[in-house]
């Protein structure tokens, strides 16, 4: 089959579609054909070998939607020709808090969705949901759980709360501001520049600052009027432009450190407000399913910037590196 593959660690450019091995399932599995797959940026720290517990080759990739086309031995709550979305992760364990030592995802150590086939457990596939076109199906799994599990399980939002989404555009924080507006937040955001700050008022949220700006931790409490909940993906630079502005009691969800990976606290600044600071990753199978029913009770569908063929994966992961704006780059198969 064709896939997307990884042989080494130089960068985005060294990825490349090869012919690899069809797989076949394994007890309790399914094989799901895929028919479409995104891009994240977990996919750029992969080929540059950023990223932990690394085993090459691999084939890349991490969100899928397709079609069940074999059945392992021992499976019969699924069947074939059912349209399926992919569970992203694996070996979660029993702790709702955290993931077990374990735990890990498709696209590395295990292979991934940007293929023309994937093996899966049986219990990892969720029905498409019927009002989103494959591309949108594939665009909601890892950055969509991601952002419910940080919001919701995490961050404990509800409505008429304010949530402030630092880094609009970007998948997470995309599905973030989606998620709050359906719950009734009050969504303000930050970005890098007035176009995405602009489609940002588009989907719901209620105030915008230019992260670019110096001076923006000047206006975030005078526009918020105090924050409940931060949605952060970037805090080496965000943080201590947000931290005054936040309420008593307020949650600081940290989910990922893509503009660094240190940051200063000031423990007043968290104790005196009775405020956390808490890390999130991905989600467990409760998160996907519970994620799935919000998405389909308030018909929530991902942004998509742009779409590659399966012939042009490496073209579509150079595309997020040097050209992402807003939204998710897909991968059809």
């Amino acid at each position: 089959m064709k896939a997307l593959l990884q042989e080494t660690t130089e960068g985005t450019q060294a990825v490349r579609v090869a012919d690899v091995e069809t797989p076949l399932p394994g007890t309790g599995e399914v094989r799901v054909a895929i028919k479409a797959a995104s891009i994240n940026h977990r996919e750029m720290w992969i080929a540059r070998g950023l990223y932990p517990g690394m085993s090459l080759p691999c084939t890349m990739g991490c969100d899928g939607a397709g079609v069940v086309d074999m059945l392992g031995e021992g499976v019969s709550n699924v069947a074939i020709g059912d349209e399926v979305v992919i569970y992203p992760g694996m070996d979660w364990g029993t702790n709702r808090h955290a993931p077990s030592p374990a735990f890990g995802l498709l696209g590395m150590p295990h292979a991934g969705t940007i293929a023309e086939y994937v093996c899966v457990p049986a219990a990892h596939v969720a029905p498409k949901p019927a009002f989103m076109t494959w591309e949108q199906a594939a665009a909601t799994v890892l950055t969509g759980l991601t952002a419910w599990r940080a919001l919701m399980f995490k961050g404990q939002l509800t409505a008429g709360e304010t949530v402030l989404i630092s880094g609009i555009g970007g998948g997470v924080a995309t599905f973030g501001l989606a998620f709050a507006v359906a719950l009734g937040a009050k969504a303000y955001v930050t970005g890098e520049s007035e176009a995405v700050l602009a489609r940002a008022m588009e989907m719901g949220a209620a105030g915008g600052l230019l992260y670019t700006d110096p001076e923006w931790r000047k206006q975030i409490g005078k526009l918020t009027g105090g924050i409940d909940v931060v949605l952060d993906g970037a805090p080496a630079p965000s943080y201590a432009n947000y931290v005054r502005a936040i309420n008593p009691g307020a949650r600081i969800v940290i989910y990922g450190s893509t503009a660094g990976d240190k940051f200063e606290v000031t423990a007043t600044g968290i104790f005196l407000k009775s405020a956390s600071i808490v890390g999130s990753q991905v989600g467990d199978l409760q998160d996907f399913g519970e994620m799935l029913a919000f998405v389909g009770e308030h018909r929530i569908t991902p942004v998509i910037e742009q779409t590659f063929p399966l012939a042009q994966a490496r073209e579509a992961l150079l595309y997020l590196e040097e050209q992402h704006s807003f939204g998710k780059v897909v991968v059809t198969v």
